[in-house]
């Protein structure tokens, strides 16, 4: 099933990360074939690898992977595909090299994406996609850099930049047709370092564990930053208990030029 010219790490590794996902499912839940297999795969044994020399993760356990950082990052397929479709067919498009036909040009920022979650798993399941992903440490870059020329994903900027810098960017501000941060700050301050990325009409997608206030505190940021709150949705990750919410927020006016504000200041005073 796994190509050993393809996949180099402990075979154990490659056994017990293959039998993950076979056993509970993921592979026909997800629609993930042999080689998005095989790069995940890949990526979980140099996440680990890496892991020991930089601080990455402290999920290092095969299982563990596939449910606390794949899977995880996969529950956001299918508002990632329902966005995609609404791209309207006079948009920028791409062709794609299987078929030769034009498809809608798409591109995703991963903000704090720390070692690439949910972005690369979201890229190798969804391979049409631009991505961005975007990380304040210089290590973390380096090796997401890694991993994207290992897997040979095309279409992927890995940037070492602040999330307020990125967004008062010209080249990316305003540029993205949907942006996500997983968990790396409370709502109100991820909305401010996502929204000013989207354009007006796409996507901002907070992943979070249990929301508790966070969403009445941030209705209000979300509101000045030119978003408006679609959905929520709280579920627990395909056969475990563990339970997960995706904020869905879509971008209705462009968001005022005095945001994102300095660094560091949304954390430390964030909007109300």
């Amino acid at each position: 099933m796994i190509e050993e010219s393809v996949v180099k790490p402990d075979p154990e590794f490659v056994q017990a990360m293959g039998e993950s996902f076979i056993k509970k499912g993921y592979l026909e839940e997800y629609g993930i074939d042999n080689k998005q297999l095989e790069q995940l795969i890949s990526y979980g044994y140099k996440l680990v690898e890496a892991n020991k020399v930089m601080n990455l993760t402290g999920i290092t356990e095969p299982e563990d992977i596939v449910i606390k950082h794949f899977v995880d990052s996969l529950t956001l397929l299918p508002y990632l595909d329902r966005a995609y479709k609404k791209v309207p067919r006079d948009h920028a498009v791409d062709e794609d090299a299987e078929s030769g036909s034009d498809i809608p040009r798409f591109t995703l920022a991963d903000v704090g994406t720390g070692a690439g979650f949910p972005g690369l798993p979201l890229k190798i399941m969804r391979p049409h996609i631009g991505l961005v992903l975007i990380d304040s440490l210089k290590k973390r870059v380096n090796f997401l850099s890694e991993v994207v020329q290992m897997l040979n994903l095309e279409g992927v900027r890995c940037l070492h930049i602040r999330a307020e810098e990125a967004g008062r960017q010209a080249t990316l501000r305003d540029q993205m047709d949907a942006a996500t941060a997983r968990a790396v700050a409370p709502l109100d301050v991820l909305a401010e370092y996502c929204l000013p990325l989207v354009k007006r009409g796409g996507y901002f997608w907070a992943m979070k564990g249990v929301l508790d206030e966070e969403i009445k505190e941030a209705k209000s940021a979300i509101k000045r930053l030119g978003g408006q709150l679609e959905r929520t949705d709280e579920f627990f990750l395909p056969q475990t208990d563990i339970k997960r919410t995706v904020v869905s927020v879509r971008k209705i006016k462009t968001t005022p030029e005095a945001f994102p504000r300095a660094n560091g200041v949304p954390k430390k005073r964030p909007l109300k």
